[in-house]
């Protein structure tokens, strides 16, 4: 079994902090000089992607590899269908996933991977337009390239100028670079982004509308200007929103009357047994539209520190009522 580097006797921590900080500045050197050689090829890169009719196939070997399923995973998610596709793979069957229409996108820093350059023929054959992603810019891969984009680095991070640290970080940045200029082409929006991430937080926010998490029918608490004290409360013990609506004839909220209402009359000292909903109701209640997004109605709540916001029709008629416990359990908030 191979042996594991012994730890040194005793750690130097300023040592540490040292090469923490020379990593750092390294990469962001390296980062800063690669954005300011950007030019006309990239622009081609972006236009090629814009053009494909499939999919871009990303492939890399190592750490590269790493770094290409991250970055097919990030166009996938920001409007470019791709995937990634391990180059060894490739070479025993998996070749068949790349078909007509697709491009393939393949990282190497040297240029020179033996299981990338071994696949070169076979996409030449197939006429799949080949863009690499390398620092050898005289490398094998870089030659049998439609368009380059360039990663080379002056060093690597490692105090070795061994392990991928640099490179990686370079094929990385230039892997963000190429989806956010794709996505700006593209005019993907935030409710593009969210359509690809229904599970995530930005999907409930952008996908969730009020029409999905308000209560409706029966579950709307509502009363008649005119109804006395008691039936206020029932109604509004019944539905358990902690609210109610003050309807008119028409069906449209002139009000509205919350267990805030009730304690701060209260503490007043109001006698309300002879009250009627009209007497006590705040006037011209906070409404929403059921088409609106739900994060629209959080919104709303939180700006007028309320716990419920009614839902009205196209004609102002009172369809359905959102509270914030709805909003909290459909994880909107």
């Amino acid at each position: 079994m191979p042996v594991a580097p012994a730890a040194s006797s005793s750690f130097n921590a300023e040592q540490a902090l040292r090469l923490g900080r020379e990593t750092v500045r390294t990469e962001a050197e390296a980062l800063h000089a690669m954005g300011e050689r950007l030019g006309g090829g990239f622009v081609q890169v972006v236009q090629r992607v814009l053009a494909t009719t499939g999919r871009v196939v990303v492939m890399g070997m190592g750490k590269s590899g790493h770094v290409g399923r991250k970055i097919a995973a990030t166009l996938a998610s920001t409007g470019t269908p791709a995937f990634f596709v391990h180059p060894a793979e490739a070479s025993h069957g998996d070749l068949g996933m790349v078909t007509n229409g697709d491009l393939v996108l393949a990282l190497s820093n040297s240029g020179e991977s033996s299981e990338i350059t071994v696949l070169l023929p076979v996409l030449k054959r197939l006429g799949v337009p080949l863009i690499a992603m390398t620092g050898g810019l005289q490398s094998t891969l870089a030659r049998h390239a439609d368009l380059v984009l360039d990663c080379s680095v002056q060093r690597e991070a490692c105090p070795l100028n061994l392990a991928p640290t640099t490179s990686t970080t370079a094929q990385l940045a230039m892997g963000d670079a190429l989806a956010v200029a794709l996505l700006d082409a593209r005019g993907f929006c935030p409710e593009d982004f969210a359509r690809s991430h229904p599970g995530g937080a930005l999907g409930r926010k952008l996908l969730t509308h009020v029409r999905d998490v308000m209560r409706a029918g029966a579950d709307v608490p509502h009363v008649p200007p005119h109804a006395n004290f008691s039936t206020l409360m029932r109604e509004m013990s019944a539905k358990g929103v902690g609210a109610t609506a003050v309807v008119d004839d028409a069906g449209r909220p002139v009000g509205i009357f919350t267990d805030g209402d009730l304690r701060r009359r209260i503490e007043a000292g109001v006698d309300l047994r002879e009250t009627r909903a009209q007497d006590v109701m705040h006037a011209s209640p906070r409404t929403i539209a059921a088409d609106a997004l739900a994060a629209d109605a959080a919104q709303a709540m939180e700006h007028h520190s309320i716990t419920s916001v009614l839902v009205t029709d196209d004609d102002g008629v009172l369809v359905g009522v959102v509270h914030i416990g709805d909003l909290m359990r459909a994880k909107v908030i």
